[in-house]
């Protein structure tokens, strides 16, 4: 759970100029920089704490972090909360000091106990994550439910994640959608991405596919990657909206350049078949091949559908390319005998002979001849891979591929009992044809 470092807008606390004109703003932020300068020399820690924001942020003056950690010690050593929180922010970053999470846990923690929300819910997310501490999900469960009550959007997203998964707490989906829509409302965008799960799936909530849709766009135009894979499915099956072929390609691309790999798989899927979009092999492999990298058991098996089609395709030309090459050959040399010889018996048992003959001395380089153009064997070592990846996570159709590929040795060596157990495997998981052909090929008994 992330941790918020809250920058405060100095004029809320300090008069702030009201010219509009860039030079007259840059005067004026100086002349506070040097007022508060003064100020915080003689022991002011509100002045010390602004003083450091301006250190922080380079208002005023040039950025100089060890600056800003220097007026955050002094504030927060008079108990300033604020500077407590923002001191123990410094820690936790490495910022102005070295990365100390034992003092970030130090100061979060007295900046919480006064109540200060954005500290609790920093309290909160360290006991999460065992940093500076050791785990404890109900401490954490409590910091975010005080910073929760105070109205912080990020504590009420955290809150809701503990009910929906019962840590620190029992589940309680109820609760869970309750803390979900208070932060989704106030704009905080993973909680919009939650909410619209709930509603897609009818958790806390009945299933609305509707305000499923409607969050999800608000966490989609807020960057949430999980949302856009979302927000361009429900558009690509019609769910919660019209069916859109376009806004699911835009999304789904969206989604598939911050690195989601299920929007990587349905774009790949998009560009294949060319729905939204003309037909694009290259952009399908790329995008199929980085979600499978990410170890998508969809696109994994996708990807070696791929290559497994593409191998046969290859075989089969590779095939037809050498039967037609050589059934020329032997037309040739029965047209010869018939041209050279009167007696037509003796003729066509001589073709016929020649024909066997011939037909015998290529058999061998119809299997064994290399370096064609239709070799499928790269392919096959490909589909291969990608079948056995997907089909170890659970994939009933790579499974079924994997047990046919290990059965005729395609990419590997041929292995019954091994394509018996996959194909097995792949019944088990539902795929009912996967039966039928382990009993086809006599594997009943591996």
């Amino acid at each position: 759970m992330k941790k918020i470092f809250y920058i405060f807008v100095l004029c809320a606390l300090i008069a702030s100029c009201t010219s509009t004109n860039k030079a007259a703003k840059t005067a004026d932020t100086k002349s506070q920089y040097l007022y508060l300068s003064k100020k915080a020399k003689k022991g002011d820690a509100e002045s010390q704490f602004m003083l450091a924001k301006m250190y922080d942020n380079g208002e005023g003056t040039a950025v100089d972090k060890n600056q800003a950690f220097y007026w955050y010690t002094k504030a927060a050593e008079q108990g300033f909360a604020w500077a407590q929180n923002n001191l123990g922010s410094m820690y936790d970053n490495g910022e102005g000091t070295a990365v100390d999470k034992n003092q970030a846990f130090y100061w979060y923690t007295k900046a919480a106990e006064q109540g200060f929300a954005w500290a609790q819910n920093n309290l909160g997310s360290m006991y999460d994550n065992g940093e500076g501490t050791a785990v404890d999900k109900n401490q954490a469960f409590y910091w975010f439910s005080k910073a929760a009550e105070q109205g912080f959007a990020e504590a009420q997203c955290n809150l809701g994640s503990m009910y929906y998964n019962g840590e620190g707490t029992d589940v309680d989906k109820n609760q869970a959608f309750y803390w979900f829509s208070k932060a989704a409302e106030q704009g905080h965008a993973k909680a919009q991405y939650n909410l619209g799960l709930m509603y897609d799936n009818g958790e806390g909530t009945a299933v609305n596919k509707k305000q499923a849709f409607y969050w999800y766009t608000k966490a989609a135009e807020q960057g949430v990657a999980e949302a856009q894979y979302n927000l361009g499915w429900m558009y690509d099956n019609g769910k919660g909206t019209a069916v859109n072929k376009k806004q699911a390609l835009y999304w789904y691309t969206k989604s598939a350049k911050q690195g989601d790999s299920f929007g990587q798989n349905n774009l790949g899927i998009m560009y294949l078949n060319g729905n939204g979009i003309a037909v694009d092999t290259d952009k399908a492999h790329h995008w199929l091949s980085m979600s499978a990298k990410q170890g998508n058991a969809m696109a994994q098996y996708n990807l070696g559908t791929i290559y497994f089609e593409e191998a046969n395709k290859r075989r089969n030309d590779r095939w037809w390319a050498k039967f037609k090459k050589y059934t020329l050959i032997i037309i040739n040399f029965i047209c010869q005998i018939i041209t050279n010889q009167t007696d037509t018996n003796s003729n066509w048992n001589k073709a016929a002979a020649i024909s066997k003959q011939g037909i015998d001395a290529i058999s061998p380089f119809i299997e064994t001849e290399e370096n064609d153009s239709n070799d499928p064997t790269v392919y096959d070592e490909k589909a291969f891979y990608w079948f056995t990846k997907s089909a170890k996570q659970g994939h009933a159709g790579a499974q079924y591929y994997l047990g046919l590929i290990y059965y005729n040795g395609y990419g590997t060596k041929s292995d019954k009992k091994t394509a018996a157990y996959w194909l097995r495997k792949s019944y088990a998981n539902g795929l009912e044809e996967a039966k039928k052909t382990l009993n086809d090929l006599w594997l009943s008994n591996y």
